[in-house]
């Protein structure tokens, strides 16, 4: 307080002088804006995709947390890094009850690829009239009448991806 009291000119004049200063500051500040205004339009968006982008990313490729529970009150959290797609596994039981051959699931496979009777008989080195032959045998096991209900049907059941 006496220090206040005994300089209170210098306190005056050092207070109006930082004012003057943060106004010219302002001033300064307002010109740039003005002069610059499209420039810091276009930084302040790049800016906002930037981090938008960074946040996307690590909500899209960030680790799962997989929750174990040992006990009743022990609760385990871990990272684990998910991978894409899972290797296909048939249906076990539905290949059983349908009880299709080795050939007529290649067949099948192979209708479900697109493939015309032509082709699928190319490419097992066997004729035409055996790709028919496997195809009525695929009709009457997964009860069917067309090559597109046998594929849907088939994947329905786990047979085929």
């Amino acid at each position: 307080m006496q220090f206040l009291k005994h300089n209170k000119m210098l306190f005056i004049y050092s207070v109006a002088l930082a004012l003057l200063f943060l106004l010219l500051k302002l001033v300064e500040y307002r010109l740039l804006i003005i002069d610059h205004s499209i420039e810091i339009y276009a930084g302040s968006i790049a800016i906002l995709f930037t981090l938008l982008g960074i946040w996307l990313s690590r909500k899209l490729f960030s680790p799962k947390k997989e929750t174990l529970v040992i006990e009743k009150e022990t609760i385990v959290e871990r990272e684990v890094f998910v991978t894409g797609q899972h290797a296909f596994e048939p249906n076990k039981k539905a290949l059983k009850e349908t009880d299709l051959s080795a050939r007529e699931l290649e067949v099948l496979q192979l209708i479900a690829g697109g493939m015309s009777n032509q082709e699928i008989a190319n490419a097992m080195y066997v004729s035409v009239n055996t790709v028919k032959t496997h195809i009525a045998n695929l009709f009457y096991k997964l009860e069917v009448s067309r090559r597109t209900q046998a594929v849907e049907k088939a994947k329905k059941l786990s047979i085929i991806p």
